[in-house]
């Protein structure tokens, strides 16, 4: 397969690793190749432009061009929550108290729904919390099962990584052995055959004489 990588390293079994110099001798070949690279391809070019005002609003956009001419914010209007009477001019103006009075029917429906809300949350308001804790509680203890699954895969795989490189190891210290071993019989062998040589060169030497 173009472009495989195959990881020979066996954490669990090579030696080293703690020894003085080596962790910096490895930051250094990265930082080296790092500086080395030079990407020669955009990877990012199959996709789409970014659209960064897509989840705009129209509101939105007006108050990002307000803080962008560094314009200050409107304060907040307090003028529904007052029940002003009419102009000096307007006091026997027909329309003008009617909207005063449509106003102040505004005004007192508005706190009769704040009093509905109020005895809403006093009558059930708490168990609402309580419902709302026991949901919490549960995704609490959901999310800690599906910690604790995720914890126990994690340490069956090092565990299993363990094993295999452990196993690895032994098999290859075996090999290792065996090869210092026949490499050792054929250094034999080749002193034995430069023994034989010589000796034949001598017999040889002495049968001439």
């Amino acid at each position: 397969m173009a472009g495989e990588v195959v990881v020979d390293a066996l954490p669990y079994i090579d030696q080293g690793y703690d020894e003085p110099g080596v962790r910096e001798a490895a930051l250094a070949m990265v930082e080296e190749e790092t500086r080395r690279y030079r990407p020669t391809k955009n990877y990012l070019e199959h996709l789409p432009p970014l659209n960064l005002s897509a989840f705009e609003t129209e509101i939105m956009r007006s108050e990002f061009e307000r803080m962008q001419q560094r314009q200050p914010m409107d304060v907040l209007s307090m003028k529904r929550y007052e029940l002003p009477p009419p102009p000096a001019g307007k006091m026997t103006d027909i329309a003008a108290w009617t909207e005063c009075v449509e106003n102040s029917m505004a005004q007192l429906e508005h706190q009769a729904t704040r009093i509905c809300n109020l005895e809403l949350m006093v009558e059930y308001g708490c168990e609402a919390w309580k419902s709302y804790l026991e949901i919490l509680v549960q995704l609490v203890t959901q999310a800690q099962k599906q910690l604790q699954s995720m914890r126990k895969l994690i340490q069956e795989i090092n565990w299993q990584r363990k094993n295999m490189q452990t196993q690895g190891g032994e098999k290859l210290r075996q090999l290792e052995a065996q090869w210092v071993g026949l490499v050792s019989k054929n250094y034999e062998i080749e002193q034995a055959c430069v023994q034989l040589e010589k000796e034949v060169a001598r017999l040889k030497l002495a049968d001439k004489q």
